[in-house]
């Protein structure tokens, strides 16, 4: 029997993801399959009762469902409760643990942009959703001593606050309005500032006008498709340190697949197969994400 790994979301047809696992399974011999399954919300619950197949090993969960399929597990991993998102679903026989790989993805992105300079300790965060909830976490992990999230649902920023109000105790963590003003404040005085929207994934999109950013603070741009965003050229305009998303991909998806599997991530595979889909260009999508900030968060599968 081929076992079966798939990818939930709305869209999915931007995710470099399927390339990547696949090429990784059929590395290691293993036999599996990496479908796409794009679905709406009122099709999740659905979709999620059927990985209690014994033909799943589990699922990554992209945009905008991270969120929802909370409730639907049977258990959450520390990363999963202390973030309240799910990105990958593992099976224990015929029950479903939530995970969130995208903490440890982020803060290895954050790393290789910081390199051997101190870790800053100001940051902004743009957006609310899932992607958003791992960012904060991680932040809030190495020692950040505020952040500022904007979002243009202000509740929604004041929600993912709220959900972190006593790891972040220590910390000033704060929900601002969307207001340009407010955004260039704050931007102009922070040293670290993470796009975790999808505003970027369509050409020439971008979540902040180039004219307010800083020069020299460090920009992540958690989109991975396409590579190049209008934000990275924009912060590399204005002499910014710039990532974006493939590195945080890159090690989610091999810390997946090793639940998925129980076996090691050939990451020199996975990198590989990320190249040739980034150089063959898959296919970039024109999608309406929504007003910028809202609660659609940034792909990381």
């Amino acid at each position: 029997m081929t076992n079966r790994v798939v990818l939930i979301g709305h869209p999915v047809a931007h995710s470099f993801s399927a390339a990547m696992q696949q090429a990784a399974f059929d590395a290691l011999e293993i036999d599996a399959r990496y479908e796409l399954w794009d679905r709406r919300q009122i099709d999740l619950a659905e979709a999620i009762a059927q990985l209690r197949g014994e033909e799943f090993l589990g699922a990554n969960v992209t945009i905008p469902h991270k969120e929802h399929v909370v409730p639907m597990m049977d258990r959450l991993t520390d990363d999963a409760q202390a973030t309240g998102a799910v990105n990958v679903i593992s099976r224990e026989g015929k029950k479903l643990v939530g995970h969130n790989t995208d903490v440890t993805g982020f803060k290895v992105a954050l790393d290789k942009i910081v390199g051997r300079q101190k870790m800053p300790r100001q940051a902004v965060v743009l957006g609310a959703g899932g992607a958003a909830r791992a960012v904060v976490s991680a932040l809030i992990g190495e020692g950040f001593q505020r952040v500022v999230i904007f979002n243009r649902h202000l509740h929604r920023a004041e929600a993912l606050v709220r959900y972190f109000g006593k790891s972040a105790a220590h910390m000033d963590l704060r929900a601002m309005p969307w207001h340009e003003s407010v955004l260039e404040a704050e931007v102009s005085k922070t040293k670290v500032l993470v796009n975790a929207t999808a505003v970027g994934m369509a050409a020439g999109e971008t979540p902040i006008p180039a004219e307010l950013l800083p020069p020299d603070i460090f920009v992540l741009d958690l989109i991975y498709n396409p590579p190049v965003t209008q934000l990275i050229k924009d912060a590399t305009a204005a002499r910014d340190a710039v990532i974006g998303g493939e590195p945080m991909l890159l090690q989610q998806g091999a810390r997946a697949f090793e639940l998925w599997t129980g076996k090691p991530a050939p990451i020199e595979v996975m990198q590989a197969e990320l190249d040739r889909a980034r150089e063959h260009g898959l296919l970039q999508v024109e999608i309406d994400m929504g007003p910028a900030g809202d609660s659609a968060s940034a792909p990381s599968a």
